[in-house]
């Protein structure tokens, strides 16, 4: 779906591990300070699908994949309709932790067709300007998880079904993926991602704020 938009909508993808949540707040700020105006969101969201979603964090026996799927959906719809659109519509950048190729990654690990659901979404979500596919092994992405955040890995963060989930990513093949390999330091990932949007917002002549202003100054 595209709707008639005003603004950019960037994703950011990758299994769990490889940095997205703090490389789109680096980025917010860098788009924030070039006088751009910027909503960042995330799925799952808050909201009534989105909480029941993070419950199977614990718990995702409770569903069958078809259920789960459909779970995911719910949310992605509302989050579009709530958050996504009107942001598009009045002109601003949008940055988004996971959106519906993380849906066709994970769901597909668990037995569900990826194309299937790329189609099904594009049906009522806005398609990426930009997505920024985050790229490391599972392994290091639970070394992350474990050692560097000190968490306890959830039920979709095992590293047999990690495995399948970056394979599938691995094969996804869209125009507006960007892949960046998320295994070097905080800002070699920062310098490749705030290149590749750079890229893009010339390409898209968006309107940046002050004459002169530069990516990676603040």
């Amino acid at each position: 779906m595209n709707v008639k938009r005003r603004g950019l909508l960037l994703a950011f993808e990758g299994i769990d591990g490889t940095g997205k949540s703090s490389q789109i707040n680096l980025l917010a700020a860098t788009l924030t300070q070039l006088g751009c105006q910027v909503v960042t969101t995330r799925e799952p969201t808050d909201g009534v699908h989105g909480r029941k979603i993070r419950a199977l964090f614990t718990s995702r026996e409770s569903l069958s994949p078809p259920e789960e799927l459909a779970l995911f959906m719910a949310d992605r719809r509302e989050h579009v309709r709530l958050v996504i659109e009107p942001a598009l519509l009045s002109g601003q950048i949008v940055l988004t932790d996971r959106y519906y190729l993380s849906t066709a990654a994970y769901q597909g690990a668990n037995g569900q067709d990826p194309e299937a659901i790329i189609v099904a979404n594009e049906l009522f979500a806005p398609v990426p300007d930009l997505v920024l596919l985050l790229t490391m092994t599972p392994a290091q992405g639970i070394h992350r998880i474990r050692a560097l955040r000190g968490e306890v890995l959830n039920d979709f963060e095992q590293e047999e079904a990690l495995t399948r989930v970056a394979a599938i990513f691995a094969r996804l093949d869209r125009p507006y993926i960007a892949r960046i390999d998320a295994a070097g330091s905080l800002l070699e990932v920062r310098a490749a991602v705030e290149a590749r949007v750079l890229q893009l917002l010339q390409t898209e002549n968006f309107t940046t704020g002050p004459r002169g202003a530069q990516f990676g100054k603040g």
